[in-house]
């Protein structure tokens, strides 16, 4: 694929954590999660280690806490849904502020909050430093399925195209007076949802009808192919391997 315009999610820079090989990132964080999880919740000064090793790859890696956080608005979900399991949980019963929640409820709520922050700060932490195409050609150096990076790669490169596509077709409700003010609009909006659905698939057959006739077999040709180090491979599982050493003492 090639290379567009840098994704708002990536932060450029020219960092250690940045010239690191996108699968040993991938790989790194694929373990450092597998940690975290299956840290016991009782351990609270393990989940306060993590977070000071993920920070301590946010300033190696020079990106600003306020960038971190903005990006985390995706775990929203996560925290309201824990915050309702100790209302709505069963057993035993203790008062907080007034409120009566379930203790089972607060552990289990404290047990999601902490992995999901955690699990979320490092992916966050990868796509800042690493460009989404380059992720998916670390994808397939750790021998990913071909299906799955394909189709991956072929959403990152036309997902602006859509979007693309969605706004001129606001526009050009707009420019004919239509304003989405009540319930009443909604068959509007829901013809052109399907307006845009098929012309995603038309493009889409569009696409592969140009790409069987320049001789595509089922495999992307690797334009650009990234070796890793064992120096590399080292410093990016420096992250996980501190990780497994304090879940080893949290036991």
């Amino acid at each position: 694929m090639g290379a567009g315009h840098h994704h708002r999610l990536y932060l450029p820079g020219d960092s250690v954590v940045h010239r690191l090989p996108p699968q040993c990132k991938l790989l790194a964080v694929l373990a450092f999660a597998v940690v975290v999880v299956a840290t016991p919740r009782e351990r609270f000064w393990a989940f306060a280690g993590y977070a000071v090793l993920l920070l301590a790859v946010a300033v190696v890696a020079r990106v600003p806490p306020g960038y971190v956080a903005r990006r985390m608005a995706i775990e929203l979900p996560f925290v309201v849904f824990a915050f309702l399991i100790p209302i709505i949980g069963m057993g035993e019963r203790t008062t907080v502020l007034g409120l009566s929640l379930s203790v089972p409820g607060l552990w289990a709520a404290w047990n999601i909050l902490a992995k999901a922050t955690l699990g979320v700060i490092a992916s966050v932490l990868l796509a800042a430093t690493t460009e989404p195409r380059v992720i998916l050609i670390g994808a397939q150096r750790l021998r990913l399925p071909s299906l799955l990076v394909q189709i991956a790669m072929f959403m990152l490169r036309y997902l602006d195209v859509i979007v693309d596509e969605m706004r001129r077709m606001r526009v050009a409700r707009e420019s004919r007076g239509f304003a989405a003010r009540d319930f009443r609009q909604i068959p509007v909006i829901a013809r052109s949802a399907g307006a845009l659905f098929i012309r995603s698939y038309e493009r889409g057959e569009r696409v592969h009808l140009a790409m069987l006739s320049r001789g595509y077999s089922g495999q992307m040709p690797i334009i650009q192919d990234i070796s890793a180090s064992a120096r590399q491979w080292s410093a990016a599982l420096a992250l996980p391997a501190v990780a497994l050493a304090v879940l080893g003492l949290a036991l």
